[in-house]
């Protein structure tokens, strides 16, 4: 019998993926050698385990949920500031952009950078010192990003996506296991960094010209010429033959013009006096919220409720999972408020 004709199309399974994998540098985690995940499943006939693992993400309440949630300016007068789904989403492309340029595994660098910010809470880190008096030892985003999948949405991802997530902020010890994991970490300052600036440039915050001379001269103007020469920067940083750590590094040179941005991000819009009155604000929101259901612990919906849990656990669960407008809302109704008002923009610069 003569063999069939080819087709246009070409299956390409999960185990042919995992073939291709085997071409990837050294330093990259592959998914066929994945440490598994907390509960052991059939493995997927199409995908890889990292594939099941974005996939999953994208799919999840918490994710669904960052498109409300603030990246840096609260309540913003403008349609195209960064919310933390649009953040979580540059992320990403830097990631993989690393990972490709590395050799590294693009999948896994995608999985763990669409969850790095599944645990931010409403307000973005405003919301996060708000919450830190609930938790012995402080509450961190990371933390909570961790236990939404393995205990609130119970996604069950591979321990390499969840280190990952556990160990995004450069904080956090140990950090993370994977080289894909690292180039998170430097995705999501490159992705804060840039597009922080060119927001406070846009809400008049900043003018273009306040921003470091070095940083400007090494990295150019806020946006996708930053965003470009950052990334070319740890490229070459991690290529480098005198790089003898075997990790992902920025080159040494960029790297100081890059902490330097960084420090003067913190100083003149992180924790500037003019977002002051907001931050109050918002901690005022957030702290009545966690309050108000220790007492009445019947109001929080069952489908946010581990009963496992202590109950000011499963508080902190319920309101650190609000986005910014529905915590705003059900303050505004428990308490006969009007914060949603309260909350207006960055006043701009004369």
């Amino acid at each position: 019998m003569p063999a069939a004709a080819a087709g246009p199309f070409r299956r390409t399974d999960r185990a042919a993926r995992e073939r291709e994998e085997e071409a990837l540098a050294p330093a990259a985690t592959r998914a066929a050698a994945t440490r598994g995940r907390a509960v052991d499943e059939p493995e997927d006939p199409l995908r890889t385990a990292f594939e099941r693992d974005r996939d999953r993400i994208l799919h999840a309440k918490a994710f669904r949920r960052l498109k409300h949630k603030t990246q840096v300016f609260l309540n913003p007068d403008g349609d195209h500031f960064v919310t933390r789904l649009t953040h979580t989403l540059q992320v990403t492309q830097v990631a993989r952009s690393l990972a490709r340029a590395l050799g590294l595994n693009e999948t896994l660098a995608e999985a763990v950078a669409l969850g790095h910010d599944l645990g931010h809470s409403p307000f973005g880190h405003i919301g996060e010192d708000a919450l830190e008096p609930y938790v012995p030892g402080g509450w961190h985003h990371a933390a909570q990003g961790v236990r939404i999948v393995e205990v609130l949405e119970h996604l069950n991802l591979t321990w390499e996506v969840r280190d990952g997530i556990r160990a995004h902020s450069w904080k956090i010890d140990p950090p993370p296991d994977t080289r894909e994991a690292e180039c998170v970490r430097y995705a999501d300052r490159i992705g804060y960094l840039s597009h922080d600036a060119l927001d406070a440039v846009r809400a008049g915050v900043l003018r273009p010209a306040d921003l470091p001379a070095r940083a400007r001269a090494v990295f150019g103007e806020p946006g996708s010429q930053m965003v470009g020469a950052m990334v070319d920067a740890v490229v070459s940083g991690t290529l480098d033959p005198g790089n003898g750590t075997g990790r992902v590094v920025m080159a040494p040179g960029p790297l100081e013009a890059f902490h330097e941005l960084r420090a003067f991000m913190f100083e003149r819009v992180y924790a500037s006096e003019t977002a002051a009155g907001q931050k109050q604000l918002a901690i005022d929101v957030t702290r009545r919220l966690v309050d108000h259901h220790l007492a009445h612990p019947e109001l929080i919906p069952a489908s946010y409720r581990d009963t496992a849990a202590d109950p000011v656990t499963q508080v902190v669960d319920y309101v650190s999972g609000m986005t910014d407008r529905y915590a705003l809302t059900v303050h505004d109704r428990l308490f006969d408020a009007d914060a949603t008002a309260q909350m207006r923009p960055l006043l701009r610069l004369p």
